[in-house]
């Protein structure tokens, strides 16, 4: 079991990101948060997708909201504690999005310091927390550059199968960008394969085709495809408390262990 933790802060800010759908961030998101949560951590996720599952998957109906991160994103004084919100998790918050958001990139082409938009709102709270998670939309624009801007890891949900591959050559070649020309303390800090059916020979070879690729890089933790993640997401709780004591939940607290004992979350 982790330490418990006398004080809080300064956050370490990880992107979830990878731009092929389907593969698991928002999922990996709320549950990695929620488990290291239960371990006695301070997280905050940040819902960057204009889809705003995250949100939606912790209980927050963000459509009925006024402000979202989009407003504190384009304002020239941000506030980003008028937008925290408690879960039902204890020591798990998170900033809300909505479909609002996908006007973010036009908004902000023209501002000077694009790139920094989501790391000047996160700054007066760093200290509040011991991770802030940001989860990404599918796709490389500039939502992603500020989302890999202001972080200082990346994880990559990677599915096990051979096309959800080939996109992460064209995402590492982003970090490494983003390595060189905005934020040079950024590393990967791991790769999750995420949907493994270890009965079949495509799941099994694709994961030993990741392990060759990415070497440490790659969790030892992996999750399994399972139907109680969607029911999880109905019920807009984390799997952690939906039903603890599911394989789910139960990789999901080995993951937050495993990111505490690599040094990627206090």
């Amino acid at each position: 079991m982790p330490a418990p933790l006398d004080s809080h802060g300064p956050a370490r800010i990880i992107a979830m990101s990878n731009q092929k759908g389907g593969v698991g961030k928002t999922t990996t998101t709320i549950n990695l948060a929620a488990a290291l949560a239960g371990y006695g951590r301070r997280v905050l996720i940040v819902d960057f997708d204009p889809q705003a599952a995250a949100s939606a998957g912790l209980g927050v109906n963000s459509r009925a909201m006024e402000r979202t991160i989009y407003n504190e994103l384009i304002a020239a004084k941000p506030d980003i504690r008028s937008i925290i919100v408690p879960t039902a998790v204890e020591g798990l918050d998170v900033v809300p999005a909505n479909i609002d958001l996908s006007a973010a990139e036009i908004v902000l082409i023209n501002e000077v310091a694009r790139e920094q938009a989501l790391s000047r709102v996160l700054r007066p709270v760093l200290d509040e927390y011991d991770l802030i998670i940001v989860d990404c939309q599918p796709s490389l624009g500039l939502l992603t550059v500020n989302a890999l801007t202001a972080a200082h890891g990346v994880i990559i949900p990677l599915e096990a199968e051979y096309f959800a591959m080939r996109g992460v050559a064209l995402l590492t070649e982003q970090i490494a960008r983003i390595q060189d020309r905005l934020n040079p303390r950024l590393t990967l800090d791991g790769v999750l394969l995420t949907m493994i059916d270890l009965r079949t020979l495509h799941s099994r070879e694709v994961m030993a085709s990741v392990k060759e690729g990415f070497a440490e890089k790659v969790y030892q933790t992996y999750i399994s495809r399972t139907v109680k993640f969607p029911d999880a997401t109905i019920a807009a709780q984390p799997i952690t408390s939906y039903a603890p004591n599911h394989p789910g939940a139960v990789a999901y607290r080995q993951l937050a262990r495993e990111v505490i004992a690599r040094g990627q979350c206090a």
